[in-house]
C-alpha cells in the first residue's frame, strides 16, 4: 500500500508542477550575468516561483542549481526575463560551489550539506519548508522574503568582468556554456511517432535510463564511462541529480537522424514518474510488455526519497534494474539477495570488482550493458 501511495504522490506532484505550463526542450545558460543575484537550489518549483515574484523589476538575478535546473523547461518560469540561468552541479559539490557564489542562496528542500568552520556563505544561505540545518537561517514562509533579498543586496554579485562562473565539476574538464534540457515524457509522447519510426528503421536500438541520485564516491565514475561507450543507436534518458555525471556529454552525443537528441533529459528525480510512462506508452504502441521493451535501467540510488521511487519500480514489476556499482546501506546481504531472486535487482560491480563478485546474486557489469546496446 505504501509504494502504491509513493506512486499516487508521484503522479500528484507531477500535475502540481504542470501549474506552471508544460515542460518544453530549453536551452538553460551556464554563465553568469552582471548583478546581484540569488541561488535558489532543491526541488521546490512553487519556492522558485515565489523568489522570481519578489525580485521582478529589483535588479537580481535569479540562478538555479541542483534538481532545480528543469524549472527552466516551464513556461510560465522562464517567462520571468531574471530567471538567468544554471549555476553548480549535484548536492555533494555545495560546500565548494556555494563559496562561489557571490550572492544569497535558498535551499527549498533537501538535500543540503551541513555547514563548517568559518564556511564563507554562512550570512547569506537561507532554508525555507521542511528543510532546515543547524546555525542556517530559516524562513517561515517563502511569502516574505525579505531577508533574502536583503542579503543578495548586500553581497557583490557578478561583475561585468564575470564570463563564466569559476567552478569546476570533477566529473567534466570544463563547463559547457548551456544544458538543453526539458524533454519530459509530455515531449516524448508528442513525439511517439517519431521515435516509432526510428525504432523501426532501425537507428534506435536500446534505450537507457541512466540516473538517479549523485554521490561523491569515486565508483560513480561508472556511468560517465557507460554512457561514453554505448554506439550511436542508442538513446539515453536521464533524471535526478545523476544527470550531472552525463549531461557535459550531450554536445559529443549527437542526433539519431538529426532529428532525436541521443540525451533527453526527463528532469528531476521525482520525474521517475514520467520515465514509468514513457515505457508504458512505448509499450503499448509495440503491442509488447514493458519487459520486453529494448531498455536498461540503470539507478544511482541514495538517500530516502530515491529509495521509495526504487521500490515503485520493484512494486510495478519493471525489470532488470541495474543499481550501483556503490550500493544503498540499506541493502544488506539478505535484502539484496531477496530483491535479486524475487524482483530482478541486478547489483553492479566495477571491472576491478568483477571476480569478487560473481557469485550469487548475479551481479551485472559495465561490459555486459554496453553488449545489450549491440
Amino acid at each position: 500500500l505504501a509504494v502504491q501511495i509513493n506512486y499516487l504522490v508521484m503522479k500528484l506532484l507531477s500535475e502540481a508542477n504542470a501549474t506552471f505550463g508544460e515542460p518544453e526542450p530549453t536551452e538553460v545558460p551556464v554563465r553568469p550575468k552582471p548583478g546581484k543575484c540569488i541561488l535558489v537550489t532543491g526541488h521546490d518549483l512553487s519556492m522558485l516561483h515565489d523568489v522570481l515574484e519578489a525580485t521582478k523589476d529589483r535588479g537580481i538575478q535569479v540562478y538555479t542549481h541542483g534538481e532545480l535546473m528543469p524549472a527552466h523547461t516551464y513556461p510560465k518560469l522562464k517567462a520571468y526575463p531574471h530567471l538567468a540561468g544554471h549555476f553548480g552541479g549535484a548536492w555533494q559539490n555545495q560546500r565548494r560551489q556555494f563559496s562561489k557564489f557571490p550572492g544569497a542562496i535558498l535551499v527549498t528542500t533537501n538535500c543540503l550539506m551541513p555547514l563548517i568552520h568559518k564556511s564563507p556563505y554562512k550570512d547569506r544561505i537561507f532554508t525555507t519548508g521542511v528543510c532546515g540545518g543547524e546555525d542556517i537561517q530559516h524562513l517561515e514562509s517563502t511569502k516574505d522574503l525579505s531577508k533574502l533579498i536583503q542579503a543578495a543586496e548586500a553581497a557583490p554579485g557578478f561583475t561585468e568582468a564575470d564570463t563564466e562562473f569559476n567552478v569546476r565539476d570533477p566529473v567534466q574538464k570544463h563547463m559547457p556554456p548551456s544544458f538543453h534540457v526539458g524533454h519530459s515524457y509530455q515531449w516524448i509522447v508528442k513525439n511517439a511517432q517519431t521515435v516509432l519510426k526510428l525504432i523501426q528503421e532501425g537507428k534506435i536500438k536500446r534505450f537507457y535510463l541512466v540516473g538517479g541520485c549523485d554521490g561523491s564516491e569515486g565508483e560513480r565514475s561508472f556511468y560517465t564511462d557507460l554512457v561514453k561507450q554505448l554506439p550511436q543507436t542508442s538513446v539515453v534518458m536521464t533524471l535526478g541529480c545523476g544527470k550531472y555525471r552525463i549531461n557535459h556529454l550531450e554536445e559529443g552525443m549527437g542526433k539519431i537522424d538529426g532529428t532525436l537528441p541521443r540525451l533527453l533529459d526527463l528532469g528531476q528525480c521525482n520525474d521517475a514518474f514520467g520515465a514509468i510512462q514513457v515505457a508504458l506508452t512505448l509499450a503499448d504502441a509495440l503491442n509488447c510488455g514493458v519487459n520486453d521493451l529494448p531498455l536498461s535501467i540503470v539507478l544511482s540510488w541514495f538517500e530516502q526519497k530515491a529509495v521509495a521511487v526504487l521500490l515503485t519500480l520493484l512494486f510495478l514489476k519493471v525489470k532488470p534494474l541495474y543499481i550501483g556499482p556503490k550500493l544503498p546501506g540499506f541493502l544488506t546481504k539478505n535484502v539484496l539477495d531477496v530483491l535479486s531472486r524475487d524482483f530482478g535487482l541486478v547489483p553492479l560491480a566495477t571491472e576491478h570488482e568483477v571476480e569478487a563478485k560473481m557469485s550469487p546474486p548475479e551481479w551485472g557489469t559495465f561490459q555486459q550493458l554496453v553488449s545489450l546496446a549491440a
